[in-house]
């Protein structure tokens, strides 16, 4: 996948685990940073069950359960 699918769906996943989470975005540096992360952690949770999601969709939801998690893990940090 292309750096700018990268920023695209990091951005998407970013936004849209805000509004999950906290009811709003974080602003698109942030958003793209927390999606980008997001699709890591969702990747490697996705992996642990044995899952595998491909094409846009599929990685748009990794990213976004990944973005979750962390934004859940920061908030108990907090």
């Amino acid at each position: 996948m292309g750096f700018i699918a990268w920023l695209i769906i990091g951005g998407l996943a970013g936004w849209i685990a805000g509004n999950i989470m906290r009811g709003g975005g974080f602003g698109i540096l942030a958003n793209i940073g927390i999606g980008i992360v997001g699709a890591v952690i969702g990747g490697f949770l996705f992996g642990l069950l044995g899952l595998h999601a491909g094409g846009f969709i599929g990685s748009l939801v990794t990213a976004v359960v990944g973005a979750v998690a962390l934004l859940w893990v920061v908030s108990k940090v907090r």
